[in-house]
């Protein structure tokens, strides 16, 4: 018997004790239960939040079927959390954001796993959930939510029960939507299950196809002697080259980390850094490895206890030093990271980059004699230290001298870079004037560089020069077809000069790259902003 099968048995067993009311309650979080009960303090702070997005949108629909839809779906998105609870993410309370996206939950451990919820209020023969073809691509899993009561502003509690899910591959629809009874589900105790053995095929997948690229093709494996086992000519041919090659398990590990790291692919980099540690537990260069990938997407503690980890086993480990210094500041921890940057200097004085960091860092909590100081000392260790002459001439520029930046240009006088950051310190100083003539000179010199025409645009717009500044934001785009922020200040300025149709364009596009880009603040902003401008142009025409 298959698991579908096995699945569709249990839902039909399960639908005979939903009639019948003989159900699994279990109240555990975590540990899968048919039934969940949701009343006092907890409903009433659902009920405050949906109260709220009612009287959000109020303009646009009735206060009272905002709040019922509202109310419905985080009733079942509830459900599905305590159910599941730290396997995926939270729940979104997020008042100011204008959507889900279509998914309502993703794998805490892999964000490419969607699960949209459905819930619904009726009887067990006639309730039907359905699902677009939008959610259907956009999701791994639909988990339907059957409500037992009327959902209205007076029910007091509210018995819910797990129907069952569907997988989005068992779903053909191309187009439109479709919809389908609680007999068509499978049985919802096999979601975590499912979910898991999903998340493992991908994985394996990914593995593999990593894996394969370090078999070596021109290799055959030796003969087999009489007293071997045969092996079945469907064996897989990593097994084979494990077993004739006797290839260092940690070494492939350590490579396939490698590649992923190379290609960007942190996530997988991490996973294997974590099965090379399994073989040797004791690797400060793992560790180090590994915390640089957690850097990268964006774990900085994560990363901080990976360093922490190697500076343990080599407390003479400069740049786990200098590295967790890196994640401390990213996280607002700036003195913790100036003393991190001066244990790496002392283990090794003569890196340039470990003055270079703690410069910032010093010049960041407002010690710009500090900052120049250690510009200055990365300067004499590495002459042709461009970065440090450009930010120590913005830290002497913010103390009320300039001679930084002359020095950059002497260094290369084509240097477009030191123009741009010298027109940023100006625009943090209310100089837009003079921010303008940095970036222009910048563009002179590189006419493709998008950030300062981005950069410029900024400053032509705090000076209300609008027409300017969508110029500029309009050159960087046709140069990086991908620049979201240029997308979003465009916007921002035709919104100012009434051209609301442009500015939503912008802003649907700018949410567009924010999304593939994984920018999540970003992109719950935009979406805020394309729903208020939709909901006053509904407005808009109502009057009309």
């Amino acid at each position: 018997m298959d698991w579908i099968t096995l699945l569709r048995s249990l839902q039909s067993d399960f639908i005979k004790r939903l009639t019948s009311g003989s159900l699994l309650h279990c109240e555990t979080e975590g540990q899968y239960s048919e039934l969940t009960i949701i009343s006092g303090e907890r409903l009433r702070a659902l009920r405050e939040f949906c109260w709220l997005m009612a009287e959000k949108y109020k303009r646009v629909l009735p206060v009272r079927d905002v709040f019922i839809s509202y109310l419905k779906g985080k009733l079942g998105e509830e459900v599905v959390k305590e159910r599941l609870a730290d396997f995926i993410t939270e729940v979104d309370y997020e008042k100011r954001f204008g959507g889900d996206g279509n998914i309502d939950f993703t794998l805490t451990s892999d964000p490419s796993i969607g699960i949209e919820v459905k819930s619904r209020h009726g009887s067990i023969d006639r309730v039907r959930w359905s699902i677009s073809s939008e959610e259907v691509e956009k999701n791994a899993v639909v988990v339907c939510i059957l409500i037992q009561e009327d959902v209205s502003e007076a029910q007091s509690e509210y018995h819910l029960f797990l129907a069952g899910f569907l997988p989005t591959r068992m779903i053909k629809l191309k187009t439109g939507k479709i919809s389908f009874g609680i007999e068509q589900l499978l049985y919802g105790g096999g979601l975590w299950c499912y979910l898991e053995q999903l998340q493992s095929s991908i994985n394996n997948s990914r593995q593999q196809t990593l894996i394969y690229k370090y078999l070596p093709k021109e290799e055959t494996p030796p003969k087999q002697t009489n007293n071997q086992l045969t092996k079945s000519s469907e064996q897989p041919e990593l097994e084979n080259y494990l077993q004739y090659r006797n290839e260092d398990l940690n070494i492939l590990y350590v490579r396939l980390g490698d590649e992923c790291f190379e290609k960007g692919e942190y996530s997988n980099a991490i996973a294997n850094y974590n099965q090379a540690l399994q073989v040797k537990s004791s690797d400060v260069d793992l560790y180090y490895k590994r915390g640089l990938a957690h850097y990268q997407i964006g774990d900085y503690e994560a990363a901080i206890a990976d360093y922490s980890q190697a500076i343990q086993i080599n407390l003479h480990d400069a740049k786990s030093y200098n590295k967790r210094g890196l994640a401390l500041s990213q996280l607002g921890r700036l003195e913790e990271a100036i003393n991190d940057y001066t244990q790496a200097i002392r283990i090794n004085p003569n890196v340039a980059v470990a003055y270079k960091n703690r410069a910032e860092a010093r010049s960041h909590v407002g010690d710009n004699q500090g900052a120049i100081e250690d510009y200055t000392q990365a300067i004499k260790i590495n002459p042709h230290y461009a970065d440090a002459y450009k930010n120590r001439g913005i830290a002497r520029y913010l103390l009320g001298s300039q001679p930084g930046f002359p020095q950059v240009i002497k260094i290369n006088p084509k240097d477009a870079i030191a123009y741009k950051k010298r027109g940023n310190a100006r625009s943090d100083l209310g100089d837009f004037e003079g921010a303008i003539e940095d970036y222009t000179q910048a563009i002179q010199i590189n006419p493709n560089y998008a950030d300062a025409y981005y950069n410029r645009g900024n400053a032509r717009s705090d000076l209300g020069d609008f027409e300017g500044a969508i110029e500029d934001y309009t050159q960087a785009i046709q140069i990086n077809s991908n620049y979201a922020d240029a997308y979003y200040n465009r916007g921002n300025i035709r919104l100012e000069i009434a051209e609301k149709q442009a500015a939503i364009e912008d802003f649907q596009k700018a949410a567009d790259i924010y999304r593939q880009e994984g920018k999540l603040e970003a992109l719950k902003d935009t979406r805020e902003r394309i729903l208020d401008l939709e909901i006053e142009e509904s407005l808009d025409i109502l009057n009309f």
